[in-house]
């Protein structure tokens, strides 16, 4: 019932994220172990950026966790992860940029970081309670099709997250590129080899919006089935 033939679908978006990740931690450990010419530190470049380029108000702190850096809109917090705040390597450097450009996209009205800030409590909603919804749909048959549309429907909110997510996400790396090397922390060469890192990065976005498009996808063709 849930489990038909329409679950070769997610396949190809599995395969994806899988090779997402594998490529954004194998590239974060090779550019981890180059370290820049300045010495500076995750910490350091991002007090510097934010000084630089108008986030003033925004601290930095350190996290514990692996790649669990972000920018937290509600306290203002830069926060880097331990390969990160400390590290003085390129890899640490581009994360770290990166985290600031959420916080200067934050600080100039960036239009599609509001986008999502503003999907973010109905796309965990959907993300929670809409697979639970169409599996109790599908049981109920024909009478449970209501069920279904109301899970398609809060789902889309959730694929809604995810496409919003890849200009805010790209938007920031772009910018972390341009700022280290505008801002005199990194080399073009250092830069260019944080860009790599940025850039594996992005392919996790890419790879979530995926399975929730062919997640989405899914739902509608078993609905229809039901029809």
């Amino acid at each position: 019932m849930f489990f038909d033939g329409t679950i070769l679908l997610l396949i190809p978006g599995m395969l994806f994220a899988f090779y997402a990740q594998w490529k954004v931690t194998s590239t974060f450990e090779k550019y981890s172990k180059v370290r820049t010419q300045s010495g500076r530190t995750g910490a350091d470049a991002a007090v510097q950026l934010l000084r630089a380029f108008g986030a003033e108000g925004v601290t930095v702190e350190h996290v514990p966790g692996r790649l669990s850096d972000h920018y937290d809109p509600t306290k203002r917090v830069v926060r880097l992860s331990d390969g990160v705040y400390d590290s003085n390597s390129v890899a640490a450097l581009g994360v770290a940029a990166h985290e600031v450009g959420h916080a200067l996209q934050h600080a100039k009205g960036y239009m599609p970081m509001r986008w999502r800030w503003s999907l973010l409590g109905p796309a965990n909603l959907g993300s929670m309670l809409a697979m639970p919804m169409a599996f109790i749909g599908l049981i109920m048959g024909r009478g449970g099709l209501w069920l279904l549309d109301l899970a398609i429907i809060l789902f889309s909110a959730a694929v809604l997250f995810h496409v919003v997510t890849l200009p805010v996400e790209f938007n920031a790396s772009a910018r972390a590129y341009r700022h280290l090397t505008e801002a005199n922390i990194t080399s073009r060469e250092e830069a260019a080899m944080a860009k790599k890192v940025l850039d594996a990065a992005a392919l996790t976005y890419l790879a979530s919006a995926a399975v929730a498009l062919l997640s989405l996808l899914r739902l509608v063709l078993l609905r229809n089935s039901r029809d």
